[in-house]
């Protein structure tokens, strides 16, 4: 027994000699190509990845090795055993920096890591080399002592517990060992930082150096990094020999233009052209602008610090933004100036106006990175938290109220004025065209408005895939009429109501359907939660009133009434057409009117598709679809070709685990991502932002649950109800319709299920597209 130990103990120290030697070696030797296995060329990453990329295609390169945090501390383990040999296949790998016939050269210990990590070694330069073998392992000695701080400098091991990917991770972190080069050190960068153009350029504030030869260097470094890239050579006669680089952070524009520039002068594909491009740097490229030089006159004029114009209620605190950002309404940050503790909001804020600061405030910063419009230095601007006022020059302006940023030019004017649409063309319209070549999940968009459509068109959407019809109410004309409708007492004022919403809704419908030609429109039903839609202030309240011809006090004993204890899980989505059959028959009747109409002014056949909300079980859905069909009739309009499908919103947990049951009834689910969160949960949406922000800071939540979707709770019972869904009907389309469709996280995991298509708001329509291709 002793002696089968004995052996298996051998055995297993020979594997790990073995294993151990092949995690030192050369990535570009002083004499010949290197000779990497697959293992040994999967560990490289930055900087070695580079040098070896170079030494490959046969260029310049001042001799180079790696050794991987794991065979350092093998050899160390093996120095304080008394051993030797794997220290002897070390010094074989230095000898390796060494020409034939010359004398070792100085050293280089430089780091090598995927991504930048702050705190990080820089070179080491001007080491003597070993004098003995002893000292090649010596961690006193100058290149021992570089090596370790350098290993020292990518932060200590993980004090909690570490996954066995993160162990691995740390055990090939690598370091650099290096021939000092002779010459002139010069440095100079791969393209230029603004068009994007091909290199090479000058270091900012320098001039360019002569640099011989200098193409095939930075063809290859482009064609492997895909990064801009600081580039760091030693001029020799006759050659520029390659040491080191560094990638630069430029813009989304210059990075585009880079990548579409790549596939020109054929150092990639289309398809790697798609793959390597940011897709978190898309928005950046598509910032609306202010459509007209209005006559409208700015009431106030600050310093613009990041492009771009949007509109929105202003919001005076972080919170407050997280709310309205919750609620679906795009709200404007003034505050006198922002710090780290405004993220959230920020993230949240449509644009931000800072009383203080300049280009680089943290609002100026903030801005840019995340690509919205930052007005700073309003020194007009003051703020009275307490009564939720604050002026503008002469002008006083309320929470809520609507203002319009530029940002371009450090304007700010009253109300929400008209904004351009970005429009793809050139390098854009090229990269995304060719995402759609490899894409298999179709795009479309959340959008209830012609201008809203239109933009999502020009940005490539395939379609409706979530038109939220209480949403066609959201102007003050429009609002009083589907008040009118929720506070009806009876049979006789809800038809009254009604008719007067059919005219607004067949209009709507035609119109869009229009826009679309016959692109798929997925209209859900109405699912007015009564809380956002019913005046709640006693100015609105009075206002309400007297549009309606009621007293102050009626409405409010209706009010009273009406009120809801937790109205996001109260009477709404199906639950409101069950109970009042007349809401549905009015909306079906207007969907068939809108049809009708954009028939016919068009050759195209509509796609209409009638989606049911807030279902938990499959005969709410049957109850809905059996009234559906009995007002859709035998109407001519689907005989001369329109096309009508029937579905429902997968919302609710318990939707999710009755799927196979509601799959029967339809032909479509869609997920309502942001419902199914909050219900999962058992977290309000609008109250979150009051403790998220604690449980992000005590690591109990690595991310909002409400910006990226939970893979493992809301994700688990989204993949169940796909799978039981389609098991019962193969033909079921699947799409998701929540914001979690544009964000970019999201639709990596959502490329992973048997879905259909995504459905997110316009400006977010050439992210999916992006990242489905690269998903």
């Amino acid at each position: 027994m002793a002696l089968a130990w004995a052996i298996w103990a051998l055995n297993q120290l020979g594997l790990y000699f073995v294993a151990a030697s092949r995690l030192m070696f050369a990535i570009a030797p002083a004499q010949g190509k290197p000779l990497l296995s697959k293992a040994q060329a999967s560990l490289l990453v930055g900087k070695a990845r580079w040098i070896h990329a170079v030494a490959e295609r046969g260029l310049p390169v001042a001799p180079t090795i790696v050794i991987t945090r794991a065979a350092w501390e093998e050899l160390q383990q093996e120095r304080s055993n008394g051993g030797d040999t794997l220290r002897r296949v070390w010094v074989a790998t230095l000898f390796k920096l060494v020409k034939p016939g010359t004398t070792p050269p100085e050293l280089v210990v430089r780091t090598s890591a995927n991504k930048h990590i702050a705190g990080l070694q820089s070179a080491r330069v001007g080491l003597a080399a070993p004098g003995k073998e002893m000292d090649a392992v010596d961690p006193q000695r100058p290149m021992g002592k570089a090596i370790q701080a350098a290993f020292a400098s990518y932060g200590p091991e993980n004090a909690g517990w570490a996954g066995d990917a993160e162990i691995e991770r740390r055990r090939n972190e690598l370091v650099i060992v290096q021939a000092m080069a002779d010459g002139t050190i010069e440095q100079f960068l791969s393209r230029n930082l603004v068009t994007g153009g091909f290199g090479p350029v000058p270091m900012q504030g320098a001039k360019l150096p002569r640099l011989p030869d200098i193409e095939p260097l930075i063809e290859t470094l482009d064609a492997v990094s895909g990064q801009h890239m600081a580039v760091l050579v030693a001029i020799k006669p006759n050659e520029a020999q390659f040491l080191s680089a560094r990638p630069v952070e430029v813009s989304a524009g210059a990075q585009l233009e880079a990548a579409v520039d790549r596939v020109e002068r054929k150092i990639w594909t289309p398809a790697q052209a798609v793959k390597h491009f940011d897709s978190t740097q898309l928005p950046q490229l598509l910032h609306p602008r202010l459509a007209t030089r209005s006559d409208a006159e700015p009431v106030g004029v600050g310093l613009g610090v990041s492009p771009g114009a949007a509109s929105g209620e202003i919001v005076f605190t972080a919170e407050d933004a997280a709310r309205c950002r919750a609620r679906g309404r795009h709200c404007i940050l003034v505050v006198m100036e922002t710090g780290p503790g405004d993220i959230e909001g920020m993230k949240a804020a449509t644009g931000f106006v800072t009383a203080r600061g300049g280009m680089t405030s943290h609002a100026a910063v903030v801005a840019r990175i995340t690509g919205k419009p930052c007005v700073a230095a309003l020194r007009s601007l003051q703020i009275d938290p307490v009564n939720g006022v604050c002026k503008i020059g002469d002008r006083k302006f309320a929470a809520g109220e609507r203002i319009t940023i530029d940002g371009n030019e450090g304007l700010i004017y009253e109300g929400a004025l008209a904004l351009s649409r970005p429009h793809i063309g050139g390098a854009l319209s090229r990269l995304l065209d060719w995402a759609d070549d490899s894409r298999t999940i179709a795009v479309r968009t959340n959008a209830e408005t012609i201008e809203a459509a239109r933009t999502a068109l020009s940005f490539g959407a395939e379609g409706i895939g979530l038109a939220r019809s209480e949403h066609m109410f959201f102007s003050a004309e429009r609002m009083i009429a589907l008040r009118r409708l929720i506070l009806s007492e009876n049979e006789h004022d809800r038809a009254t109501a009604l008719e007067g919403l059919v005219d607004y809704q067949a209009a709507d419908y035609a119109a869009l359907f229009a826009t679309m030609q016959n692109k798929p429109v997925n209209v859900r039903l109405f699912d007015p939660p009564l809380h956002e839609f019913l005046p709640r202030s006693d100015e609105d309240i009075e206002d309400t009133a007297a549009s309606l011809g009621l007293s102050v006090k009626a409405l409010k004993a209706r009010l009273q009434r009406l009120s809801e204890v937790n109205p996001m899980l109260g009477h709404r989505g199906c639950r409101l057409v069950i109970t009042y059959p007349e809401i549905l028959a009015m909306q079906i009747r207007a969907l068939v009117a809108g049809v009708e109409t954009a028939m016919d002014n068009q050759d195209l056949p509509v796609n209409l598709e009638i989606m049911v909300p807030f279902v938990t079980s499959a005969r709410e859905v049957s109850w809905v679809k059996s009234r559906v069909n009995e007002y859709i009739g035998n109407a001519e309009i689907f005989q001369r070709g329109a096309n009508v499908a029937f579905g429902t919103m997968i919302e609710l947990p318990r939707a999710c685990l009755r799927a196979g049951d509601i799959a029967k009834e339809v032909d479509f689910f869609s997920f309502g991502t942001n419902d199914l969160t909050q219900t999962t949960y058992g977290i309000s949406r609008d109250d979150a932002p009051a403790f998220l922000a604690s449980y992000h800071r005590k690591a109990l939540y690595d991310v909002d649950p409400f910006v990226t979707i939970d893979q493992r709770g809301v994700g688990e019972l989204i993949a169940l109800a796909i799978e039981r869904g389609r098991a019962v009907n193969p033909h079921l389309k699947v799409g998701i319709c929540g914001e979690h469709a544009g964000d970019p996280t999201s639709l990596r995991f959502f490329a992973g299920l048997d879905i259909d298509y995504v459905s997110c708001s316009p400006y977010r329509v050439p992210v999916a597209r992006m990242v489905l291709a690269q998903s």
